[in-house]
């Protein structure tokens, strides 16, 4: 169940579109905090402002934990932002709000995606290396991503495509489902890739949920899954579906060293026979999975490059190579697969 606590807010941290980062002390016991605050459900807040916060996640010590979610101004009676359209997101909750969608201004997003190489991801690290190592490979490249519903909903929460859309990494974002903040909106991934492909005249789509994969421990308990979801879309709308494999040298748990289960489960969920790259080259064994053997950068130097900090469970390109080099070599098999669709359009 959630827990709300009244807190007041004591400095402000960072402000972008959509988003504030602040320090705050909470009433009860005085204790320091820091929270976030979404702008465009709930209005800014300034130094000195009480406010409600949901402290769940903190309470609780997870992984998403560490920020308090400011729920409501109290020094503010009404907010009030008009909307596009009338297709809600978060629906049904207090936060509902009116969305949007591009579904309501451009009919041909229900085309065929006329051999688009998209890119299935399963958990948000993984896409920034993908980006930085098309845009590498391809500078002129048009690369949308689209963010899923699978983890945070917010597409303001991520530090990372903020810092893709300002260093122009990043062609143009889609937020899908219930997921809301993108530069479009679209109710279903899968309208999201006809968006990019016949709208965005996108060359590519990169496809994966914002910060915050959801896992149990259990085989199918994990929002990672829905990566095989995204590659059956792709391939049965015509486009030419990646999985980005999870693999890693590094991590604690026997489950994800190696190939991670999360990409075993995936390759058992796809319904039609989808590419990966070669890396590492026992990614050959799984079901309906092709590898591709790919000639990738090296993922720390790409990063180096485009001035991005990458990280996972903390662990940056020195301290886990293979999560990287997995990453980065399904960057290379899209730029390959980008160029070859350019060749047979001319």
């Amino acid at each position: 169940m959630p827990q709300f606590h009244t807190a007041r807010v004591t400095e402000l941290l960072l402000e972008r579109p959509g988003l504030q980062r602040v320090m705050i002390e909470l009433e009860e016991d005085e204790q320091p905090g820091r929270a976030y605050c979404l702008t465009e459900l709930t209005g800014p807040v300034d130094v000195g402002d009480r406010v409600i916060v949901n402290t769940t996640a903190v309470d609780l010590g997870l992984g998403t934990g560490g920020w308090h979610v400011v729920h409501w101004n109290l020094e503010r009676s009404s907010f009030t932002r008009p909307g596009p359209g009338h297709v809600m997101k978060l629906r049904y909750t207090s936060l509902q709000f009116d969305a949007g969608t591009d579904e309501l201004m451009h009919p041909e997003l229900d085309e065929r995606l006329r051999g688009l190489p998209v890119v299935a991801c399963s958990v948000h690290s993984q896409a920034a290396v993908v980006i930085a190592t098309i845009r590498h490979l391809a500078p002129l490249s048009q690369i949308v991503y689209v963010m899923t519903d699978g983890g945070a909903l917010p597409l303001a929460l991520s530090d990372l495509v903020a810092e893709m859309v300002s260093r122009e990494i990043l062609s143009g974002t889609i937020t899908a489902g219930h997921a809301f903040g993108g530069e479009h909106e679209t109710v279903t991934v899968a309208s999201a890739l006809g968006l990019a492909a016949n709208v965005l005249d996108a060359d590519v789509a990169v496809v994966g949920m914002g910060p915050g994969v959801v896992g149990t421990g259990s085989t199918l308990g994990t929002s990672a899954v829905e990566a095989a979801s995204v590659a059956n879309t792709a391939a049965a709308l015509g486009g030419v579906p990646i999985v980005a494999v999870r693999a890693s040298s590094a991590d604690r748990r026997a489950r994800h060293r190696g190939i991670s289960h999360h990409t075993e489960t995936i390759s058992r969920l796809l319904c039609h026979a989808v590419q990966c790259a070669a890396i590492p080259p026992e990614v050959s064994g799984l079901r309906n999975i092709i590898a591709r053997p790919v000639e990738a950068p090296d993922p720390g130097e790409v990063l180096r490059a485009v001035g991005l900090d990458v990280t996972t469970m903390g662990r940056g390109p020195a301290e886990d190579p293979l999560f990287f080099e997995a990453a980065a070599g399904a960057g290379a098999l899209a730029a390959r697969l980008m160029a070859a669709r350019r060749a047979s359009s001319h």
